[in-house]
């Protein structure tokens, strides 16, 4: 038995020595896990060590705990501020019961893609991207048209809205104290792109690692100020009258447990898992799950205090932002080092979250742009890698102050593209790779996920294009509001 297990790995050793030689000549390797029945097959064309964007942007240095850093700003940001109205689309019950489901099956469908991912590196093909898993689990047409898209719709989707929710506290700020101020939105979503422009040149994800840091502090902190904003506000001689039914037609309540579902499964996407992990310095196994754990620690502390306290405070009154709820009919029910201090925090907290989602796109450009056989540094590689980041970032920055509206574009996009990256693909991926048996759990956990998940991107994608219809009266291009 020995002697055979000892020939077994001898023979995988020398299978991978020549898959790495046979990558330099051959257009297509084929490698194979005789244990679980199945051939993948990778395209040397895209190899890491060639690669300027995996080998400059996603440069694998990570601790798990950078990893944790990196995953908590990519989730967790402004968007909780979303959770309480959710709540009135679907009332306690619903809205408590979906909160945990979808931290749950996130939690768990992350730590399949990185089950996988360590796989793969394990056979020797680290994959450094979700279009890297696409290539080698499905094939490169699902990279190149289906998954890559995606992908960068979410990513440059995000950076389009980090001006914009920064452009938006920004004026809130400047209208604190100067109510009868000039100054429009536009003019504080410039500013903010500026900030992200110069935040855009962080050489790596890696070198992201102490803001993310910051960031993770950051939305701890004004967490802990919204709830505690919500709980003062309820128990105040000035509390509004709390109601907790659904309100609305019986087609609006349909809808609204629709878009509910939505903007709370929403709310647990990321999108980049695979650009996250990559980042980790090998060997990789286990690390990813530190990680998620750190990142789904914070989203525990916050998530539920934010919507149950939100919720409780406002009932089905509560705004699509809970800071709307914080300003009465005559004044404000708080004081203003609140608006200022937690606007502050936001604003901030939202230059980290849009930096991380930069780094596809910047990845991107580099692999298409750069020369990995030149100095990271060097003038062939910096000049393409300013001018692009610029463009890239100036381009969205233009989009924000266009469309102010965009959240509910980014909505129908999360129905379209979050959904699937982050609840159907993980299910596929693992089901394809490791073949579970039909007759165990594993297999039927996974189906349900993604079929039921499938349902929810045509459900979410209807209720978002129907929001934007009834929204469309009130759009214009640069809007102040």
């Amino acid at each position: 038995m020995n002697h055979n297990t000892s020939s077994i790995t001898e023979n995988l050793i020398q299978q991978e020595i020549k898959m790495g030689t046979a990558a330099q000549s051959s257009s297509e390797i084929y490698t194979s896990d005789s244990e679980k029945g199945f051939a993948i097959n990778h395209q040397s064309s895209t190899s890491p060590e060639l690669d300027a964007g995996a080998k400059f942007v996603l440069v694998s240095k990570g601790s798990w705990l950078h990893c944790g850093y990196h995953l908590t700003t990519s989730i967790v940001g402004p968007v909780i501020l979303t959770l309480p109205f959710s709540f009135t689309l679907l009332g306690w019950f619903g809205g408590v019961i979906w909160l945990v489901l979808a931290g749950v099956i996130t939690f768990y469908s992350y730590n399949l893609l990185s089950i996988v991912l360590e796989h793969h590196a394990q056979l020797g093909r680290r994959q450094f991207r979700f279009r890297d898993m696409a290539r080698d689990i499905l094939g490169p047409r699902w990279a190149k048209y289906y998954i890559g898209p995606l992908q960068f719709i979410i990513c440059f989707g995000t950076v389009i809205g980090g001006p914009l929710v920064g452009g938006k506290s920004l004026k809130f700020i400047y209208q604190l104290y100067h109510p009868e101020g000039s100054m429009k939105l536009y003019q504080f979503i410039i500013i903010c792109g500026v900030v992200t422009m110069l935040l855009a040149q962080l050489p790596s994800f890696h070198s992201l690692r102490h803001i993310n840091l910051i960031s993770l502090i950051l939305c701890v902190i004004y967490s802990i100020f919204l709830t505690v904003g919500s709980i003062y506000v309820g128990h105040s001689k000035d509390a509004p009258p709390k109601e907790y039914s659904v309100k609305g037609s019986h087609e609006d309540k349909l809808f609204g447990v629709f878009n509910g579902i939505s903007i709370i499964a929403t709310t647990y996407a990321s999108g980049i898992i695979p650009e996250i992990q990559a980042t980790l310095a090998p060997p990789v196994k286990g690390k990813m799950f530190k990680g998620l754990c750190v990142c789904y620690s914070v989203i525990v502390a916050t998530y539920f205090s934010v919507a149950i306290s939100g919720y409780w405070a406002f009932g089905n009154a509560s705004g699509a932002t809970i800071l709307a709820n914080y300003i009465g009919e005559t004044k404000l029910l708080l004081p203003k080092w609140f608006f200022l201090t937690t606007n502050i925090l936001i604003l901030l907290q939202v230059f980290g979250l849009t930096a991380v989602y930069l780094q596809p796109t910047n990845e991107l450009f580099e692999s298409i742009f750069g020369d990995p056989k030149k100095g990271q540094f060097s003038m062939r590689n910096v000049v393409p890698r300013v001018l692009s980041r610029s463009i890239s970032v100036a381009a969205a920055t233009l989009f924000a102050a266009m469309l102010p509206f965009f959240p509910d574009i980014m909505a129908l996009f999360g129905a379209f593209a979050f959904i699937p990256l982050d609840f159907i693909l993980p299910m596929v991926f693992y089901n394809i790779t490791f073949k579970p048996s039909k007759q165990g759990i594993i297999y039927w956990v996974n189906t349900l996920i993604g079929g039921g998940s499938s349902i929810l991107v045509v459900i979410g994608g209807i209720a978002s294009i129907r929001q934007i219809v009834l929204d469309a009266k009130t759009y214009s291009l640069f809007s102040d509001s």
